[in-house]
Order: structure tokens, then sequence, then C-alpha cells
């Protein structure tokens, strides 16, 4: 229903093409939301070289589904921030593939209240 969104999974680089299409063969996936990472000046992050390969395999595998940017900036801030509110201990906090599921809701949630409003 593109209401809102919540965590589905972690997954490592090397499977993520593949995780996604097994995904989007047994799910209706009308768009792929990525973060776009980002300068704190909202310059494009160094990193972007490292992300844009994977985006063209992505692109290649599913060609009918839509591949679009969002940015990500302070996103990891705010989900260690939901985590602490949350009630989460110190140790769970630490753990990388947590934040990055709770930062990958953050932002397909910003992605889908921006939209609502355009």
């Amino acid at each position: 229903m593109q209401i809102i969104a919540n965590g589905l999974a972690t997954v490592e680089t090397a499977r993520l093409v593949e995780f996604i299409t097994g995904y989007a063969a047994s799910e209706q996936v009308d768009l792929i939301i990525v973060g776009y990472p980002t300068t704190v000046h909202g310059e494009e992050s160094e990193s972007m070289r490292y992300i844009r390969p994977g985006i063209g395999r992505l692109r290649k595998a599913l060609p009918n589904i839509p591949v679009e940017f969002s940015d990500e900036r302070f996103t990891s801030v705010l989900a260690h921030k939901a985590m602490i509110a949350g009630g989460m201990k110190k140790m769970a906090r630490r753990d990388k593939a947590i934040v990055d599921e709770i930062s990958a809701s953050i932002i397909l949630n910003d992605y889908l209240e921006n939209r609502r409003f355009r």
C-alpha cells in the first residue's frame, strides 16, 4: 500500500542482486529506492564509485523496475537514536546489520513521505 516501510533483511553486497531479483519474483515491486550517500555539503560521496556498478547490475537484472536514489544523510544517526529510544542494549546498537536495516527503513519512509507531498 506504500504507506510505511519496515525492515526486510540485511544482505551482503555480493548477494544483493540475487536477493532482490528473488524478492521481485515473489512480490510486487514497483520501484527500488537506493540510499544516495552525500557529504554534509550535499556533494556526492566517494562511496558512489562502489555503488554505481551494483546498481548497474541491478538495473540489468530487473530492467522493468525503476531504480531511484534518495538522500541517506544522517540516517545512521537517526537509526541510533531510534535504537536508544526503543531501549536497545548498547551491544545490539553496535550491530551494523541492524543499523543498516533501520537506516534503510528511514530512507524509504522519507521517500514515501516526500512523494506524498509532491
